[in-house]
C-alpha cells in the first residue's frame, strides 16, 4: 500500500524566548536571556512550511501551545489575579515564570513517537506523546500535545493516540528526536530504530558524565509495545555518551534517517558496527538494504556539527528516488560543513540537493530543521481521515502569516514576560488560530 510521509511542523508561539532552560542544549545555553522576535521565528518557520509544500511534500502544521501556563504557576503557590501571578512570579522566581511562558512546543520532534499503520499489529498509525519529565519547561508538554493529536487524528478506525508514559526518570521520553524509521518506500515493512542514552534499570550500563542523557532503553522499548511493533523489526541502539557530553542532547542532532538511508556521525552510537550489524540484519528482513552514509570526524568535528545542526536537517525522498536534505543556513557558514556538503552532493549518492533555510530565531533556541518537523507516514485513505485544518496549503499560509503580523511582537526580552498585556495578546491570538484552523475547543483558556 502506497503512503507518503507528512512533516507537521510546529508553528513558533508567540511567546517564543530565550530563556536558556535546556541544560546539555548548547545553543540554547549560549543565547540565555538575550532578546528574541517571536514575529520573525513564526515567519521563518512558515517559510520553510510553504516551501516545502510548494515542492509538492506533504506538509501540515501542529498548532503552539497555551502560554503562559497558569496551572503550573497557581500550583507552585502563585496566587491572586493572573497579573498578580505574573508579577510575584517574576520577582521571586524569574526561572518558573520562563518554564511557564516556554515556546519549546515549536520543536514538534519531540511532540510523540509515530509508528505508521504498516508496522503496528492493528493497521492503525500510533502515537505516544512524548513526557519530556527530563525538564519541567517541558514535563507538562504532553497534556496539549495529546489533546491536539486526538483533534487532528481523531478517526479511531485508523489513529490510536495514547497517554504520555509515566513521569518518571525510569520512562523519560523524547520522542520521534530518538526514533527513525527505515524501509525500502514509506508504505512498505519498516525496521524502527530508537536510540536511548542511558538504562534506568543497569547501573553498569554507560552512561554521561556532564549532560544528562534524556531517553531511557525502558521509555524506548515500552513505546514499542504500545504501538505493537514486531520484535524482528525493532532495534534499540545506544547513542554515545560521549557526544551527549559534547551537547548532543538528542539523536537527531547527531544523525538522521529517511527511507532506508541513515546519514550520522562516526561518533553518534556507542557501538557503531554493532548498531549497523543490527539495522541490516533487520532491514533484510523487510526486504530493504541499508545505504549508511558516515561523516568521519576528520572531515565534521562534533562541535562543528553541533553548532551548524548539520544532522538536525530533513532527508526528503524526491520523485526518481534522489533525496534532498533541508539544512539550516548556519552550515553553509560553516567552512568544514559547507566542504563536506559540496562533496556529499557531488558524490553521486542519494542526496544530490541541498535545500537551505533561515532559521536562527529557532537555531538560537537550540533547534534545526529536524526539530520543527514530526513526520507521520500515512495512506491516502488516513490522510483524507485527519483533520484537513492543518494541510499547509497557499491560502493557509497567507492566512498564517496574515495572523502573525496581526499578533505577534516583534522583540521579546524577559522582563515582558511579566507583562500581564504579553499573556492577553497570546490567549486573544490563539483563540483566533483555533478558528483559523478550524479546531474549536483546542484551547482550555
Amino acid at each position: 500500500m502506497s503512503a507518503r510521509e507528512f512533516n507537521f511542523d510546529g508553528l513558533v508561539g508567540p511567546s517564543h524566548n530565550y530563556a536558556g532552560l535546556s541544560f546539555g542544549n548548547v545553543a540554547s545555553f549560549n543565547n540565555v536571556k538575550s532578546a528574541s522576535n517571536p514575529k520573525q521565528a513564526a515567519l521563518q518557520g512558515l517559510a520553510k512550511m510553504r516551501a516545502l509544500a510548494a515542492r509538492g511534500f506533504a506538509q501540515a502544521v501542529l498548532p503552539p501551545q497555551d502560554r503562559p501556563n497558569f496551572r503550573l504557576l497557581r500550583s507552585l503557590g502563585f496566587t491572586g489575579s493572573d497579573a498578580d501571578v505574573l508579577a510575584r512570579a517574576y520577582k521571586e522566581s524569574p526561572v518558573i515564570l520562563a518554564c511557564a511562558y516556554s515556546a519549546s512546543p515549536m520543536w514538534t520532534a519531540n511532540a510523540a513517537t509515530v509508528s505508521p499503520s504498516r508496522d503496528t499489529a492493528d493497521g492503525r498509525v500510533h502515537f505516544t506523546p512524548a513526557n519530556l519529565n527530563n525538564k519541567l519547561h517541558r514535563a507538562l508538554e504532553y497534556v496539549q500535545t495529546t489533546r491536539a493529536l486526538q483533534a487532528i487524528f481523531a478517526d479511531e478506525r485508523h489513529f490510536a493516540v495514547h497517554d504520555a508514559l509515566p513521569s518518571t526518570p525510569a520512562f523519560g521520553d523524547e520522542g520521534a528526536a530518538n526514533h527513525t524509521r527505515l524501509c525500502a518506500q514509506h508504505g512498505l515493512d519498516a525496521v524502527e530504530m530508537f536510540v536511548y542514552g542511558r538504562v534506568e534499570f543497569d547501573p553498569a550500563a554507560p552512561a554521561p558524565k556532564r549532560y544528562p542523557a534524556r531517553q531511557t532503553l525502558e521509555a524506548s522499548q515500552a513505546v514499542a509495545r504500545k504501538h505493537g511493533l514486531a520484535e524482528a523489526r525493532t532495534v534499540y541502539v545506544q547513542q554515545n555518551p560521549d557526544v551527549i557530553d559534547q551537547g548532543v542532547f538528542h539523536n537527531d542532532v547527531i544523525a538522521v534517517g529517511n527511507a532506508n538511508v541513515l546519514f550520522y556521525h562516526e561518533q553518534a552510537f556507542a557501538d557503531e558496527q554493532g548498531a549497523l550489524f543490527q539495522l541490516r540484519q533487520a532491514m533484510a528482513g523487510v526486504d530493504a538494504e541499508l545505504t549508511a552514509i558516515r561523516v568521519d570526524t576528520d572531515m565534521v568535528s562534533v562541535q562543528d556539527a553541533v553548532h551548524s545542526y548539520l544532522f538536525n536537517s530533513q532527508l526528503l525522498s524526491k520523485d526518481g528516488g534522489k533525496m534532498a536534505l533541508v539544512i539550516p543556513q548556519e552550515c553553509q557558514e560553516n567552512a568544514a560543513v559547507s566542504r563536506y556538503l559540496e562533496g556529499l552532493v557531488a558524490s553521486g549518492g542519494p542526496v544530490d540537493e541541498l535545500v537551505h533555510f533561515d532559521l536562527r530565531q529557532s537555531m538560537r533556541n537550540g533547534g534545526g530543521p529536524a526539530c520543527l518537523r514530526l513526520r507521520v507516514a500515512l495512506t491516502d485513505a488516513e490522510a483524507s481521515a485527519m483533520h484537513q485544518g492543518v494541510v499547509m496549503t497557499e491560502a493557509l499560509y497567507h492566512t498564517l502569516v496574515a495572523w502573525v503580523e496581526k499578533h505577534y511582537r516583534d522583540k521579546l526580552e524577559p522582563q515582558d514576560l511579566a507583562d500581564p498585556a504579553l499573556a492577553v495578546e497570546v490567549h486573544t491570538a490563539l483563540e483566533e488560530l483555533a478558528r483559523i484552523l478550524g479546531m474549536p475547543g483546542l484551547y482550555d483558556l
